[in-house]
């Protein structure tokens, strides 16, 4: 399994700023999603900024999320 996430700082280029819980802070690029469905609403900056940890992920207030092993394994 891989690290879960325990903190996220949201970047003003939409990337995010992401600490794991075996020490590792990594920056997982949002563009990429920006054009895809509900993802969309992300580039509402304010929105964006919303990102919370939730359970090992990230979750906005729109309800949006990523799965921890993605954000883990396309983080750098």
């Amino acid at each position: 399994m891989n690290p879960r996430v325990t903190n996220v700082k949201p970047q003003h280029d939409y990337t995010l700023s992401i600490t794991f819980n075996n020490g590792e802070v990594k920056y997982f690029d949002v563009k990429p999603y920006l054009g895809i469905g509900i993802f969309k609403e992300l580039q509402n900056l304010s929105l964006f900024n919303s990102v919370k940890p939730l359970l090992g992920s990230i979750k906005w207030d729109n309800g949006v999320d990523l799965c921890p092993d993605t954000l883990y394994l396309e983080s750098k």
